[in-house]
Formats: C-alpha cells, structure tokens, sequence
C-alpha cells in the first residue's frame, strides 16, 4: 500500500504542480500560456476538424463533376462537400493565422459572417477576417485577449509618415497612415485615454523629420509638456486664429511653389509634373506640418455675438487646411469631449474632412454617432459598449466603412515630455510661424546629493 501511495504521489504531485502552473500562467502570462499550450492544441484543433467545422458553418460548397468522378474512380470512399482550401498557416505570439483560398462561388463576406461560429469551434478568443487578395482571405485567431495588456507587436508597418499608434484586437498594430488617410477626429470622455492616445502619437511623430504645431486653448497644459518638439503652440483662441491664418498663408505658399515647378505647359518633362509635395525633388520638398488641435469644440465656443464672425472666421480657416492641406503636405489632429452639429457653423463640414475617426468611450451616444455614425453602426455600438475600467479602448474606423477596436499602450506624460526634448534637434524652424514658437524653459540641474558627513567612532565619556 505504501508503494502504491508513493507512486501515486510522484506522480500526481508534478501532475498537479504542472497545471495549477498552467492556470497561473493563463491568468498572469497570457502570451506564455498560449506559446506553451494554447498555440499545441488549437493547431491540432484546427487540423482535425477542419472540414467537419466548414461544413457545419456552411463554407463548402458541392465537388466538381471531375473530383465526383476521379474520387469514384480510385477510391470508395464518400464524395464530401469542398471547404476552402489552407494555403498558408502562421503561428503568432497572440493567436494563429490561416490564408484560405476561397471555392468557387464564396464570398469574404460568407467567412465574416461565421467568424463567431468558428471562434467557439476552435476554442479561441476571437477570430477576424480580413481580405488579402480576391478569392484569398485570412483568418486571424487570437488565443486570448490582447486588449487587456497590451504589448505592442515587434512587425510593425513601415513607410514615410507611418507611426504605430495602438494595439487592434486582432494582434496587429494600428497605424496612422497619413498618406493615405490624412485627417482625422479622436474623441472620448475624460479619463477615457484620449489624452494617452495623443502622447504616443506625439512621441512617435516627434522622431521623424515633420513639423508638429499644437493648439490648445486650455492654456497650453496638455501640450506645453510637448514645447521642445513644437515648431508652434497657441493657447487661447486669440492665439489659435492667427495660428490658423498663418498655416493657411504657408498652405497658399506650397500650392505657389507646386505650381511653379510645374511651369507651363509643356516646359517641364512630364515625370516632373506633381500635384502634390512628394512629387518635388528632395531638395525643393517642404517638410510636412501635423496640426494637432487639443479640444476642437473651443475653437466653435463664442461668449457674445459680436465674438461671431471671428469663430466663423477660425473655423473656416480649419476647414480650409482639412480640405486642401493634404498635397500641400499639411495634415489635422482634431481631438475633443464632445463633436457635434450643435457647436455651430461648420461642424459638419469639418466632420466630412476628417475621413480618420477615433472614439474613446463617450459620455453620450450623439458623440459616438457623430463620430463613426457615417463608418458604421456597428461601429457606433461598439463605441458605446465601452467600459469605464477600460481606459485607452477605441473603436477606430475610416471612411472605407471598416472598423476595429484597439487600445494604446499606457504612456505617462513626463516620458512622452522627455522623448520630445531628446528629439528636440529635428524641431524645424518655419520662418512663417517663427512668432508662434513656444519659449522653452532651461531644464533645471538636478542639485548633487550633499555629501555625507565624516564618520568619528564615538569617544568614551570622561568625568
């Protein structure tokens, strides 16, 4: 009996002791857990019951006539129904990924639609369909929530004026493209890290060879920590309209130069001709302004009529760069509490400028429809179901109608302050905002911890 006991402790105890690590180890270390165990057992889930979960979600389609007959001609067994077929298969730290080419007669939109299916068929925490070519989509599988800690991805895109900015749902990184999507709207409630948000923003912009000019009317203490970096700041809304009026005369400027190299017709060779600053040789390329305005709705607020007209006048002015800033190589950051068409004259029109959306959860949902109400009302749902224990989550979303939520990794403002002064050497000098450059204040020295006084042995007391 008490061999039979000690063996069953040598071996129950490890038995044990392995899976109460492992239960630790799903709570605590999500990402090893799935490297040691979850990514072993999904893979062998997906390989066995890959056809079976196919058909059963309805993502097969009938066999060829020449299958029915070569499967009939060498083999006895059943002609089953054709699920798409596995081209690629990819282990990542967060999840898996499987590349299908599609049967004849399937759409991506077949495969979205039983994501939800094939997320509880395989035991994952999500599973996202994107399209990578016709006829070829990619499942991406998630092994746990990645939203929770997020870990930025070490892949991460890259080109000319491409900065990662958040983690999305799916494991990959969200990017801001301003290329390719050169304005956009960021709104969300307080505490509901918007303010975060704009700090990794900032601090990867800061490393790259663009100008950054903020507008913050309240007093500069959101983005005053940002000064070194800045090429101009404004306030006050005094401030912000002759700010605006000196981009748009930069905006008129660059618009002058494109259309003087150009020349006239036929004067300049045809692999010349550009509308737009990319297109200009490297030496005559102005360097790219991102106009990140803190609180928009301040730039809309009047106290008394008479204060009307220059508001209208500011708010054209924005509207003016968010239209034609983008071959002139000026881009907007508009960001704030609440958006809506009730601030006044040109909300709207300011809102349809602005394809790039980012909500944060808001306080009412006009804010959120407002915001993604023309992206999707999936979208606009999804911005609502946002927890309050769940600061840096947003749902971003574009003018194509595609949408995903995503969380930015926490970033205090003194390290997103200290980055700024460290790259304070690329801060280019714009002789046209020159009277708009924040003074920056010396860092002070950090006084020498006094030295420690001598050390005497105590003497004996004497009478």
């Amino acid at each position: 009996m008490s061999s039979g006991v000690q063996v069953f402790a040598e071996v129950a105890v490890p038995v044990a002791a392995a899976a109460g690590g492992a239960a630790l180890a799903r709570v605590k270390a999500p990402a090893l857990y799935w490297s040691a165990i979850g990514l072993p057992v999904t893979a062998a889930r997906v390989s066995a019951t890959y056809a079976s979960t196919m058909d059963a979600c309805g993502l097969t389609v009938p066999p060829s006539r020449l299958r029915v007959l070569v499967t009939r001609a060498t083999t006895r067994r059943e002609v089953r129904p054709v699920p798409p077929r596995i081209r690629r298969v990819r282990p990542t730290t967060t999840g898996l990924r499987l590349r299908l080419r599609l049967a004849p007669g399937q759409e991506p939109a077949d495969v979205a639609a039983s994501a939800e299916r094939l997320r509880h068929a395989w035991g994952v925490h999500s599973v996202h369909v994107s399209i990578v070519q016709p006829g070829v989509v990619e499942l991406r599988m998630t092994g746990f929530d990645v939203l929770r800690r997020v870990r930025m991805p070490r892949r991460r895109p890259v080109g000319n004026l491409v900065v990662p900015v958040a983690m999305r749902e799916d494991g990959t990184a969200f990017v801001r493209d301003y290329r390719a999507v050169p304005h956009a709207l960021t709104l969300g409630a307080t505490l509901s890290g918007k303010s975060v948000y704009i700090r990794n923003l900032i601090s990867q912009l800061a490393q790259l060879d663009v100008a950054l000019v903020g507008i913050d009317c309240k007093r500069g203490v959101e983005q005053a920590p940002f000064a070194p970096r800045l090429s101009a700041l404004a306030t006050d809304p005094q401030s912000a309209g002759a700010l605006l009026d000196a981009l748009v005369d930069m905006m008129e400027e660059r618009y002058d130069l494109l259309r003087h190299h150009q020349g006239l017709a036929g004067s300049a060779a045809s692999h010349e001709i550009t509308s737009d600053i990319w297109g200009l040789p490297a030496k005559l390329r102005p360097v790219p302004v991102i106009l990140l305005v803190d609180e928009v709705a301040e730039l809309f607020l009047v106290a008394t009529r008479k204060d009307e007209e220059k508001r209208d006048h500011m708010v054209t002015q924005l509207i003016r760069l968010a239209q034609l800033g983008r071959g002139a190589g000026m881009f907007v950051e508009a960001c704030g509490q609440r958006f809506g068409s009730e601030l006044g004259k040109g909300a709207t029109m300011l809102r349809a400028q602005l394809s790039g959306r980012v909500v944060h959860r808001v306080n009412d949902r006009p804010t959120a429809e407002m915001g993604l109400g023309d992206v999707s009302p999936e979208a606009v749902l999804a911005a609502t179901q946002i927890a309050p224990d769940m600061p840096g989550v947003a749902v971003a979303g574009d003018a194509s109608g595609g949408w995903s939520r995503i969380r930015t990794p926490h970033l205090s403002l003194a390290r997103a302050a200290e980055i700024c002064r460290s790259t304070a050497h690329l801060t280019p000098v714009l002789a046209g905002l020159e009277r708009f450059r924040p003074v920056v204040a010396p860092v002070p020295a950090v006084p020498p911890m006094p030295s420690a006084p001598p050390h005497f042995a105590p003497a004996p007391a004497t009478e």
